[in-house]
C-alpha cells in the first residue's frame, strides 16, 4: 500500500489489478467480456469496466477459488433487501488499508480515544466498519475508548471528562444514534472529532446534510462535522473534514458515470453516479460502480449528493444468471 502515487504510478498500477482481476475473478471476467471489452486494449483506468455494486448480493464476486477460511463482511440492508457479500481472502489487506487511511488523515491513533456509537452496526453480525472500529479502540491505547451502545449518560459523562482533561477524541457515530443522543444532551466541546457515517437505517426521516450537520455542530458545540465513506464491498474509504467534502488515500480514486449512459464518464463539476477504484480490494474487485450520486471538485474532493432510485436493477441484465 503506497502514501504517495503520481497519476502515472497510479494508472499503471489500475491497469496491473485490472488485469490479475479480468484474469482470476470469474464474474468480473464474465461482466467485461459482455461490455466487449478486450484487455490488451486497456491502456488508461478511465477505459477500464466498473462491476455495479449489485453483483455482491447475488453473485460470489472473489477472485480465485475460495477455501473456506475467508472472512465475511455483509451490508445491514433494510427489512426484506438481499444484503451483499463481501468474501474478504485476506483480511490483512483491509487492516492495512483502515490503518493506513486513518493514519493519512488524522495521524497515529495512539494519540485519540476513539468513543464509537453505532447500535445498528453493534446488534447484526458481518460488519466491516465494526471490525475496523475495533481495531482503532484497541489501538487507541485508552482506558476510555469504547462503545455505547443506548448507554448515553455515560457518554455524556464520558465527554464531559476527557474535555477536562483535553484529550483528543473522535466519538464516531451512525447518524440517527448522534441525533438520539443529542435529544437528551448537549455538550460544548470545540475540539471534539464528530464523525458520522451516515444513515438513518429506517429509524429516523432522512435530512438534508446541511440541516443535519448544523444540528450536530450545535449540539456537541463543534464547527465542523466529519464523516466517513466507506461500504462493505470496499476495503478502503474516503473521509471528509467537514462540509460533506470527501478525500481519498492515494489507493483510492473517484470517477463520475453518466446517469443516461453509464459506460461514459463526466468531467468536473457534473452530477452522476459514483464510480470507485480501490486499489486495496485486491482480491475481489477493485472497480465498483456504485448506486450513489456525487460529483468531483476541482480540488479533487467529491461529495455524495444522493441515491439512485431503482438502482437494483440497473446494469445487472448484462450478466447472464
Amino acid at each position: 500500500m503506497l502514501f504517495s502515487l503520481s497519476e502515472a504510478d497510479f494508472n499503471t498500477k489500475a491497469i496491473q489489478v485490472f488485469n490479475y482481476q479480468i484474469s482470476s475473478n470469474d464474474i468480473y471476467a464474465q461482466f467485461s467480456k459482455s461490455l466487449g471489452v478486450e484487455p490488451a486494449e486497456v491502456s488508461s483506468y478511465t477505459q477500464i469496466p466498473f462491476l455495479p455494486i449489485e453483483f455482491f448480493k447475488n453473485h460470489k464476486v472473489v477472485c480465485g477459488a475460495i477455501a473456506g477460511n475467508e472472512t465475511l463482511f455483509t451490508s445491514s440492508g433494510t427489512t426484506g433487501t438481499v444484503q451483499s457479500r463481501h468474501i474478504v481472502k485476506n483480511v490483512s489487506l483491509y487492516e492495512e488499508s483502515f490503518r493506513r487511511g486513518f493514519n493519512f488523515f488524522y495521524g497515529d491513533v495512539k494519540k485519540y480515544t476513539i468513543l464509537a456509537l453505532l447500535p445498528s452496526y453493534l446488534e447484526r453480525e458481518g460488519s466491516s466498519l465494526i471490525y475496523m472500529v475495533d481495531a482503532l479502540i484497541r489501538e487507541s491505547e485508552s482506558p476510555l475508548s469504547g462503545y455505547f451502545l443506548y448507554n448515553h449518560k455515560e457518554l455524556y459523562e464520558t465527554l464531559n471528562r476527557l474535555k477536562a482533561e483535553q484529550k483528543k477524541v473522535i466519538l464516531i457515530g451512525v447518524t440517527y444514534a448522534l441525533l438520539d443522543f443529542l435529544e437528551q444532551y448537549t455538550i460544548d466541546f470545540p475540539e471534539l472529532i464528530v464523525m458520522e457515517t451516515g444513515g438513518m437505517k429506517g429509524k429516523r426521516k432522512e435530512m438534508i446534510r446541511e440541516d443535519l450537520h448544523k444540528q450536530l455542530s450545535r449540539g456537541f458545540g463543534v464547527p465542523a462535522i466529519h464523516s466517513e465513506y466507506g461500504m462493505t464491498e470496499l476495503l478502503s474509504q474516503a473521509y471528509s473534514k467537514g462540509e460533506g467534502l470527501f478525500e481519498c488515500p492515494p489507493w483510492m480514486k473517484i470517477l463520475i458515470r453518466d446517469i443516461n449512459d453509464p459506460l461514459s464518464l463526466l468531467e468536473t463539476g457534473r452530477t452522476g453516479g459514483l464510480n470507485i477504484i480501490d486499489l486495496a480490494n485486491m482480491e475481489s474487485c477493485s472497480f465498483i460502480a456504485t448506486q450513489d450520486l456525487g460529483r468531483i471538485h476541482t480540488n479533487g474532493s467529491f461529495e455524495v449528493a444522493g441515491r439512485f432510485d431503482n438502482s437494483d436493477i440497473r446494469g445487472c441484465n448484462l450478466l447472464v444468471q
